[in-house]
């Protein structure tokens, strides 16, 4: 799976007391990447380059876990963050697997216009107030519409997982999940064995509304600027954070005390 990762998520799950926590990061953080200086010289890169320069054919890095693996060290390394187990998804199995279980219905409380920003033909989708009902490729679409900003995208990818565990945890598809996660465990990138998958499964099911919370970094945190990136020898746009103020969040969300259900 080589490209940027386009959507970082952090899943924290309680086995103890079945509480579930996502928080998002924006892709756009400068962040210090590690084990790559001695490759051409980089040190710095965002966030989601991470990824792109773990992947073995980048000839960057060559420690484990390959992009997935470098993107977990770079969070460790510049937020103290500890990933534990990684899962990668591309967007052709992102929609088949959004197929699989029959597509999602999603809620919406402000229009949302999929056709603006685009270079034409752009998609002409446009979603009014109310619930819809969307297969895989229209879900990509939102997931990665970036119009007006990095973080509505968020706010998309979030209200399309929050439909997907609707989804899954349906009476309907609760009993599919091991079918469903057979079906697709050689089409993600992951080092999560057999027993570590029964067991998501297993608490998936017992995991209620109530004791999911899915949050992000308030906005304000991030400042939009500009930096020359080394890699691709342009000026970028990064968002810039006070690092600090960001690890005691992410201490927070470690300890199970932010976002809580």
């Amino acid at each position: 799976m080589y490209g940027l990762a386009d959507s970082i998520h952090i899943v924290r799950v309680d086995f103890a007391i079945h509480n579930l926590m996502i928080i998002d990061f924006p892709r756009d953080l400068w962040v210090e990447i590690p084990g790559i200086s001695d490759h051409y010289g980089i040190t710095h890169g965002k966030l989601n380059q991470a990824y792109l320069f773990g992947n073995p054919g980048m000839g960057y890095y060559d420690g484990p876990g390959e992009g997935p693996g470098l993107l977990a060290r770079t969070l460790d390394q510049n937020f103290g963050l500890s990933v534990d187990h990684y899962l990668a998804i591309d967007t052709q199995t992102f929609v088949k697997m959004i197929d699989a279980i029959g597509g999602v219905d999603i809620k919406v409380d402000t229009p949302i216009d999929l056709s603006y920003g685009y270079e034409d033909p752009g998609p002409d989708i446009f979603l009014s107030v109310g619930t819809h009902h969307l297969n895989g490729e229209i879900a990509l679409i939102l997931a990665t519409n970036r119009i007006p900003s990095t973080f509505q995208r968020m706010k998309y990818q979030k209200i399309i997982l929050t439909a997907v565990r609707e989804k899954l945890l349906s009476q309907d598809m609760v009993s599919k999940l091991p079918k469903l996660a057979a079906q697709f465990i050689n089409s993600v990138q992951t080092d999560l064995s057999p027993n570590d998958i029964n067991s998501l499964i297993c608490i998936a099911q017992s995991v209620t509304e109530e004791n999911t919370k899915a949050d992000s970094f308030p906005q304000d945190m991030f400042t939009a600027s500009n930096i020359y990136d080394p890699y691709r020898k342009v000026t970028t746009f990064i968002y810039e954070v006070d690092f600090d103020q960001l690890r005691a969040m992410i201490t927070e969300f470690q300890n199970g005390i932010w976002p809580m259900p």
